[in-house]
């Protein structure tokens, strides 16, 4: 089992997600945004293995821009040695890695152009993942999309889309189940006409859950999952007390968190845990796992 955290480092000093505004764009201004990101990238990785953390997500950011059509510049082959040093620094050290494009990414959308877009973003994101060399174990997550008023055929158009992804997608994307529209039995359902992955999702679960108990529902996601797509990539949160459903919590419940593991120590899966203080809560999780050993 990994455990981690994503997108940005509370300790280090340094954010990997650093953006600018569209209308400074220049190619100088992206080459130096793109080399401080991959420094800090860098430097969470390293702080990430001396404490434990083998499992993180990398930030959608760290290419500003990079599939809008304002972006001509040439990151892969620009920042080619370092991108093929961080992957070197990944592999020999056993960590996981995945991304998480934003909402914005739907491929169900009945809007043509926004279809478009969203598999120019899916593509930025896996020839990342690809110009470090790291294996179809390092995934791309995204929601299934929106139900525009149809759910079973939102499904459709999300299998016939996704049945039309290039392998540079395909090979690397999953899908989670949501908090509001598509539960793990939507996911299933397309996980059956498409063999994509599923990511469980505990606290989505929570909120938007099929009848089924957390433990039975993360093994049928288990069920998804090929050697070759790595172990089970799970999410795991919990509600913040006092505030609206859905919203996740500040600090890990370690009390919470430790059952979770007990009643499913029978099933082989990696962690991101979604708690606002990041790598704080993950220390706690690693330190509660580490006891079940």
């Amino acid at each position: 089992m990994k455990i981690g955290y994503p997108c940005i480092n509370r300790s280090i000093g340094c954010t990997a997600n650093s953006t600018f505004r569209l209308a400074s764009y220049s190619e100088e201004r992206i080459a130096t945004v793109v080399k401080n990101n991959l420094s800090c990238l860098r430097k969470i990785l390293d702080f990430n293995l001396e404490k434990g953390f083998l499992f993180f997500r990398m930030s959608s950011d760290i290419v500003p821009f990079a599939s809008h059509p304002v972006c001509k510049f040439k990151w892969a082959s620009v920042f080619k040695k370092e991108l093929l040093e961080m992957g070197d620094f990944i592999k020999k050290n056993s960590m996981r890695i995945s991304m998480h494009p934003d909402q914005f990414v739907l491929l169900n959308s009945h809007d043509k152009d926004i279809v478009s877009r969203s598999v120019d973003e899916l593509k930025w994101h896996c020839r990342f993942l690809d110009s470090m060399r790291l294996d179809g174990s390092a995934k791309v997550q995204i929601h299934v999309g929106g139900a525009y008023g149809n759910k079973t055929e939102a499904i459709k158009r999300f299998i016939k889309i996704y049945k039309q992804l290039p392998k540079l997608i395909s090979k690397r994307l999953v899908i989670e189940n949501d908090d509001r529209l598509f539960n793990l039995s939507d996911c299933l359902s397309i996980h059956e006409e498409t063999g994509i992955p599923i990511i469980f999702d505990n606290f989505h679960h929570a909120c938007n859950g099929n009848g089924t108990s957390c433990s039975d529902a993360l093994k049928r996601a288990a069920s998804t999952w090929r050697e070759k797509d790595g172990a089970l990539m799970t999410d795991y949160s919990s509600q913040e007390p006092g505030e609206r459903k859905g919203k996740h919590a500040e600090h890990i419940d370690i009390k919470d968190f430790s059952e979770y593991l007990r009643l499913n120590s029978s099933i082989d899966f990696d962690i991101m845990l979604e708690i606002k203080d990041k790598e704080k809560s993950a220390a706690k999780a690693l330190a509660a796992a580490n006891k079940k050993l």
